[in-house]
């Protein structure tokens, strides 16, 4: 089989001739105990394509299962709106708000079980986080590491602690390598990237990949439609190196595509990489060997920055290239996620002097920083913990109605973008900074992981007055509208117009529809006339059914319009 063959392939390429050979030898069983599957008819992505990011327990009810409140508030207020939903890591965890996993095979019985996660799949389709770089120092794989139990001796990564380390790339400003002693009572040094509580995995140990081979392929088995592979970036080491989007790091990515093609062709590859945008363009691969989507690193910052300043110049620069070259890529948009908004996406857009201005909104909003070490030992920002709504928060202003206003003005430039949307359900419910949160657990990114009790949210939502309310209906109602446009095809043409720097405008077009997005991002009264060539000057609002004339057009503070052809 051609798709094997290219398993093969790589595996050599990895590892070498004979370890490669080895390596293909220990995965084959587990690839042919899953029966392959057809791919998708349609293609991959389509507009009614729309992902909802969330925590299995976000929503909470008394004396039920947060999984199935997840399931029941979906099923009355998301079907047909969302067509995914992202649950982040439901596994047994031990810090990190589930990303350093102890068991990748179980769901934490806190959350729920399998059945209550298949039975959700039944409604939508499911993105699995594959947390691949790392493993709790609580799970039982690092404990049988410790006690130097066969097959595990190469689970972690030794490294000796007066090795220079100085290339690395550092996300966070904790220490790179962590003491541990095992059972012989020898103290080892291993890698741990993110925290103390996260050992990175040596993805040079045959048994690792084995192991995540066999994860990989179980999600899919339990409904996975798509697969978030987590801080992918990182997952190869080789001293005297930034550690970071090495070779092997690419083939691996490729490694796990090709045994997709083999057993499921219709479920998605989505890598996670919080980094500068032509950094994380490269793991679209030549177009069709890597992850069909990628994270739209750039876009949270960028629109954040656009909004602070009332200027739409530097996002329509940037977005002109927002092109792929494979109908089998497409960007996965976001603005807020269960993390920050990253800062190192913005590294060659805009220089420090502006970055530094946004985290003074953010300050000014009652966000957080948080900072990674740099290479000459010091620290630089790296997030900005904060609520996307109150980011868009402009403290002092009269006008408080212009807040819901203009932080759906910023979700209507995401869902008219190229690419897959995807909303964070708290952005979905209009939630602001969770301080206590931070208090509870003195950790800065817990301002935008609320836990939410169904039955205060149920009532805000019924209440027009409440901002829940204004937030949670309005971005409702647009996401219905885009799933009906075909120009919002993630792979649909587009073109930038730049006629006022106070407005953002993208055109949209596919065989049978053309449609302008029109977003004033400022807080004043602009005139945004356009009249193109062969286009219509009277055009309608398929949000509102309002008519408008586009030589005449006159946007309201944050306004926002999709203007298509009359005949739609």
């Amino acid at each position: 089989m051609e798709d094997m063959g290219a398993v093969q392939h790589l595996l050599k390429k990895i590892y070498g001739e004979k370890i490669g050979n080895l390596a293909f030898d220990k995965i084959l069983p587990i690839i042919d105990r899953f029966p392959p599957r057809k791919g998708r008819g349609r293609g991959y992505f389509s507009q009614e394509d729309v992902f909802l990011i969330t925590y299995g327990d976000t929503l909470k009810n008394e004396g039920e299962r947060p999984l199935e409140t997840l399931y029941k508030f979906s099923l009355r207020h998301f079907k047909d709106v969302f067509s995914t939903i992202h649950i982040l890591p439901f596994s047994p965890f031990s810090s990190d708000d589930g990303f350093s996993v102890i068991d990748f095979f179980t769901v934490n019985p806190e959350l729920g079980t399998w059945k209550n996660i298949r039975r959700l799949g039944r409604e939508f389709q499911l993105m699995f986080d594959l947390v691949l770089n790392h493993v709790s120092a609580k799970s039982m794989w690092f404990q049988n590491y410790l006690a130097e139990k066969p097959n595990y001796e190469d689970l972690a990564i030794e490294v000796d602690p007066l090795a220079d380390l100085s290339l690395v790339t550092r996300p966070r400003s904790l220490p790179l390598l962590t003491r541990f002693k095992k059972t012989s009572d020898d103290p080892v040094y291993v890698w741990t990237t993110f925290s103390a509580d996260q050992i990175d995995l040596n993805y040079k140990s045959l048994e690792v990949l084995k192991q995540m081979v066999k994860a990989l392929l179980f999600y899919v088995a339990q409904g996975a439609t798509s697969i978030r592979l987590d801080a992918v970036a990182y997952i190869w080491k080789e001293i005297g190196t930034t550690c970071i989007h090495l070779p092997q790091a690419h083939q691996l990515v490729q490694l796990f595509r090709s045994i997709l093609n083999v057993v499921a062709p219709d479920v998605l590859l989505i890598t996670e990489t919080n980094v500068p945008h032509d950094e994380n363009m490269s793991y679209f691969g030549d177009g069709h060997n890597e992850a069909q989507m990628i994270y739209n690193f750039t876009l949270p910052p960028l629109l954040f920055y656009t909004f602070a300043r009332e200027d739409s110049t530097v996002l329509s620069e940037w977005a002109k290239d927002l092109k792929v070259t494979s109908d089998s890529n497409t960007f996965f948009n976001f603005t807020a996620s269960h993390d920050g908004i990253g800062v190192r996406p913005l590294e060659g857009i805009l220089p420090q002097a502006e970055i530094d201005k946004l985290i003074d909104v953010v300050k000014e909003n009652g966000g957080r920083v948080s900072y990674k070490r740099n290479s000459d030992g010091s620290d630089s920002p790296y997030e900005l913990n904060i609520t996307y709504v109150d980011a868009l928060s402009t403290p002092g202003t009269t006008k408080k109605s212009w807040h819901a206003q203009k932080f759906l003005a910023s979700q209507s430039i995401q869902y008219a973008l190229p690419g897959v949307p995807a909303s964070y359900i708290h952005s979905v419910l209009g939630s602001r900074n969770w301080e206590v949160g931070v208090g509870q657990t003195r950790r800065d990114r817990t301002i935008n992981r609320e836990k939410l009790q169904v039955d205060n949210v149920s009532s805000q939502l019924k209440d027009p007055e409440t901002f829940r309310s204004q937030i949670f209906y309005r971005y409702i109602k647009m996401i219905k509208t885009r799933r009906k446009q075909s120009a919002f095809h993630p792979n649909a043409g587009f073109e930038i117009l730049e006629i006022n720097p106070q407005v953002f405008v993208i055109a949209r077009y596919a065989e049978d529809q053309k449609l302008y997005a029109v977003t004033n991002i400022s807080s004043k009264r602009v005139t945004a006339s356009f009249s193109r060539a062969g286009a219509p000057v009277r055009m309608r609002d398929v949000i509102t059914g309002e008519i408008f004339r586009t030589d005449a057009l006159t946007l309201n503070p944050y306004q926002f319009l999709w203007l298509s052809t009359m005949d739609r």
